[in-house]
């Protein structure tokens, strides 16, 4: 059965760490290397889209402690255990979806998300991206470590699978439900293009995860 996204990461909180690093290859190259390509200037105005627990921001913090870091989640467990984490930080946390979420205009220098984004079409994403150009300023851009599909194949095939077991259990169409259907990363670029930004480009991967950064 499918879970509530925000409901399905909630219930495996206890371990969430431990498995994303354990169990995802090359997850402690990915997360650290994530957080040396956001902007290492002191005071830093960062938006972090699905930021969970945040991994990525354990290592960023490192780098930039006086950072100020807006996290939106859809799961109100894992941002409590954000702010137990980093007591001590400028964090503003936000429970809800990003797609609906307002990200304001010229306000980041930089948006992160780290194995969020893979659960949704590319007509889905080039709304939330051109949102997300807006809210960075002048010379502000986008790093999106995530998973891609190796194929349009396979892409197709996992969409295809969500739309199957929503139809048999009868969900609803404007929530979302846990389910991996990744775009390959030409389809991540075009949504990315299409939102306005002006340059993709690939910075690492490890196997089917990449690290892209979108330039304003």
């Amino acid at each position: 059965m499918l879970e509530k996204m925000g409901e399905f990461f909630d219930a495996r909180l206890d371990g969430y760490e431990a498995h994303q690093l354990d169990t995802i290859d090359s997850a402690r190259e990915f997360y650290p290397f994530t957080a040396g390509c956001l902007p290492q200037k002191p005071g830093s105005c960062i938006l972090d889209l699905g930021c969970g627990t945040g991994l990525e921001l354990g290592y960023y913090f490192e780098k930039v402690p006086t950072a100020k870091v807006t996290g939106i989640d859809l799961a109100a467990g894992m941002l409590n255990a954000l702010r137990e984490k980093f007591p001590d930080k400028s964090l503003t946390l936000v429970e809800g979806s990003y797609f609906d979420i307002p990200l304001g205009e010229n306000v980041y220098d930089a948006v992160v998300s780290v194995e969020s984004l893979h659960h949704f079409t590319k007509e889905e994403k080039v709304p939330l991206y051109e949102k997300v150009r807006a809210a960075l300023k002048s010379e502000g851009y986008f790093i999106l470590t995530d998973y891609f599909a190796l194929s349009e194949e396979e892409e197709r095939l996992r969409r295809t699978e969500l739309v199957r077991l929503r139809k048999e259990q009868n969900l609803r169409d404007d929530e979302f439900y846990h389910y991996d259907t990744p775009l390959t990363v030409e389809h991540e670029t075009e949504a990315l293009l299409c939102a306005g930004f002006s340059k993709v480009t690939v910075l690492n991967q490890w196997g089917p995860t990449y690290t892209l950064k979108a330039t304003r």
